[in-house]
């Protein structure tokens, strides 16, 4: 029977760089300062030339004030080098005098196609970002630092989402392993809720630019990287479904002989479709949608399939097979409420009936 379905033994692993020496020891304290200097000395730097000119600093201020200034104030490039340069020549000079653990050799280095992939959907993720704000007329350095923030806000809350929802008890008593990101255990769920603190957090820095405005120009991106990301899923042969004999089951080598739903391939496909509906409704809109438009129905469509796809797939949450629904379905919910909410409350409110796209 087995050998009538797809059969996947993939390599999660791309290729090995082996064991790589360097060719001198660096100091893991040294590295460690120079992150915080690099990350903190922009900070004051700008604040002092900033004091050094009440006129500037004035006029910069009333701009703000009335809404007229999206800019943030930022290092060229070439500061940022020099700081960046600056800041690991004195890290490791400084821990040449005093003592601390280094680093001389590392590996095997493995690159895997999860890896590859993530990286993959935020390089892509990016240009198209740039490419929206761009459309808006807006200054590419918003959308460049706004993807600092969506890195750290997917990273942490789709890690987070992971610990509190799926394996609580677990990491509750071994908090260490929070940190071990190459273990694996991320959740698109715990993802959209990092993203959306990160969207708060880089409105407030930036006047001028609303919630929902930054939301609908990230939906395009992000649902496509979401369809890299299930691909990755399926190199891991991870997050798979339940056992099946529909003719396209595929059997997961790594997991066990029998058929089962390739639950991460369908998610994929959801996402590549959303992605279509998305850019259309751009386009249609002449690329300027009525605000939150984007933004609810990535978020309907988007977990609404979640919700049914999960009645394929394996449960991740131990405690919670003894539901009516899973995990997957009930942290779904709230998202689709909060989607229907925004078509209700923000673009019907705001725009009345849909109007034709270029209509006065």
């Amino acid at each position: 029977m087995n050998s009538d379905y797809f059969f996947w033994e993939g390599n999660p692993v791309m290729f090995n760089l082996g064991e790589i020496t360097l060719p001198f020891a660096v100091s893991i304290p040294g590295l460690i300062l120079a992150a915080v200097i690099f990350v903190a000395a922009p900070y004051f730097l700008l604040k002092r030339e900033d004091e050094g000119s009440t006129g500037k600093r004035k006029r910069r201020r009333r701009k703000k004030e009335a809404g007229q200034d999206g800019k943030p104030e930022e290092l060229t490039s070439l500061q940022t080098a020099a700081l960046l340069f600056g800041s690991l020549v004195f890290g490791q000079v400084l821990f040449l005098i005093l003592p601390g653990p280094t680093i001389e050799q590392f590996g095997p280095v493995l690159i895997r196609w999860y890896g590859v992939l993530f990286a993959t959907a935020f390089l892509i993720g990016y240009f198209i970002g740039r490419k929206l704000f761009i459309d808006a007329g807006k200054d590419v350095a918003l959308a460049d630092q706004l993807l600092m923030y969506i890195i750290v806000g997917t990273v942490v809350g789709a890690r987070l989402g992971h610990v509190i929802f799926y394996d609580f008890d677990y990491y509750i008593r071994n908090l260490h392993e929070v940190l071990f990101l190459w273990q694996g255990g991320l959740a698109s769920h715990g993802a959209t809720v990092g993203i959306m603190l990160a969207m708060w957090l880089y409105i407030r820095r930036n006047r001028g630019i609303t919630f929902f405005w930054v939301g609908d120009r990230l939906t395009i991106p992000a649902i496509l990287g979401g369809a890299f990301i299930r691909l990755g899923n399926f190199f891991n042969s991870e997050i798979v479904g339940l056992p099946t004999e529909v003719p396209w089951a595929v059997i997961f080598a790594r997991v066990d002989m029998l058929p089962r739903h390739p639950t991460m391939l369908y998610e994929a496909l959801i996402c590549i479709l959303i992605f279509v509906i998305l850019v259309a409704l751009y386009y249609y809109y002449k690329k300027f949608p009525p605000e939150g438009l984007l933004s609810g129905v990535f978020m309907i469509i988007l977990f609404v399939s979640r919700f049914f796809i999960e009645y394929t797939k394996v449960e991740q949450a131990a405690f919670t097979e003894t539901w009516m629904i899973g995990m997957g379905q009930l942290l779904s919910i709230p998202l689709v409420l909060f989607g229907i909410w925004i078509l209700w409350a923000k673009v019907r409110k705001n725009t009345g009936p849909i109007q034709k796209a270029g209509a006065e």
